[in-house]
């Protein structure tokens, strides 16, 4: 059998080498297919990886890119250990809050994550929200070289004099595929996506077109979580509201007593700056409460936006409860 721990550094396409081979060594029509469950935030995905791994004898897998991150567990949604109904979840709020990380990190960490858990004879599931990483697995994930600081400089020198839609007008010269997928104000991706043409003179688009799945389409069944808007944000509101009961301004305090960097990645979670507003006396905590509801919604939006136009071929599900009755008669057959 191939060795279960590749060096975690290899680019995807050297750990696809290591993964393929341990699937000519266990029973593929038992192990597959590896469930994918997309969803929007607040649309009861964590409840749905816990039946899946009850019933088709799994183990979850996180996809969500800010769950990653330990120090925030209230207002990131980590899974409680009720929650988990004791069967085993990965890669849930196992990074430091100061430790970077990408979707090539992610993508390298879970193929290695998949293959032991099909080495003990389980199913992978994998939940998330961050239709990125899915891409990763089914589609590929571009290896674009790394950025160095001149680079990223006269990106940021751009946005600085004269604003973050002139880095949007110049990518959209140079790579207008990259400029149409990038949605709104996403800072980080759009400096990202200009960066690597000022390094490597190449567009973002054009590495992203050489890509191979890690995942073979035979190996997975990808399955969407679509709620009806308004039901969607009435659970987005009332979340939010048990964050609060339960802590979250208090658990935000002690982050912050910790980690000061404002770039630390969990400081751009969903609700976050609001709140960091209240602590700085900027904002009352009811209006807090109304902006990160607020901006919690868009984020859904654009969650379902990814979900419509990058899921051809997954299932569609408007109510996740229609998710395990169609997969026991599919699956169990």
């Amino acid at each position: 059998m191939a060795p279960l721990n590749p060096d975690p550094g290899a680019p995807a396409s050297q750990l696809l080498k290591v993964y393929v081979p341990l699937l000519d060594e266990v029973s593929i029509s038992k192990l597959a297919p590896i469930l994918l469950v997309f969803g929007p935030t607040a649309s009861g995905k964590t409840a749905i990886g816990t039946q899946l791994a009850a019933n088709f004898d799994g183990e979850v897998v996180n996809a969500d890119s800010q769950q990653l991150y330990a120090g925030l567990p209230l207002l990131t949604a980590l899974p409680t250990e009720a929650e988990k109904g004791g069967f085993t979840h990965h890669l849930y709020g196992h990074v430091p809050p100061d430790q970077p990380w990408s979707s090539g990190k992610w993508l390298r960490e879970v193929t290695e994550v998949i293959r032991q858990i099909r080495s003990r004879g389980k199913r992978p599931i994998l939940v998330g929200g961050t239709g990125l990483y899915f891409e990763a697995l089914t589609r590929g994930l571009a290896e674009i070289p790394d950025v160095e600081h001149q680079a990223l400089d006269r990106v940021v020198q751009l946005e600085q004099e004269q604003g973050l839609d002139a880095v949007r007008h110049k990518l959209a010269q140079i790579d207008p595929d990259a400029a149409a997928r990038i949605l709104g104000a996403d800072r980080q991706r759009l400096v990202r996506a200009l960066s690597v043409y000022e390094q490597t003179g190449q567009s973002l688009t054009s590495f992203q077109k050489n890509t191979k799945p890690v995942l073979a389409k035979q190996e997975w069944r990808g399955l969407v979580i679509v709620p009806e808007r308004e039901a969607l944000y009435n659970k987005i509101n009332h979340r939010f509201d048990q964050m609060i009961e339960q802590g979250a301004l208090e658990e935000l305090q002690k982050f912050c007593k910790n980690w000061e960097d404002p770039a630390l990645p969990l400081f751009k979670a969903i609700g976050v700056r609001s709140l960091i507003k209240v602590l700085r006396d900027e904002l009352s905590v009811e209006a807090a409460i109304t902006e990160a509801k607020r901006d919690t919604r868009r984020y859904a939006k654009r969650q379902l936006t990814w979900a419509r136009g990058r899921t051809d071929g997954w299932q569609h599900f408007s109510d996740p409860a229609e998710i395990l009755p169609t997969l026991q008669g599919a699956l169990n057959q």
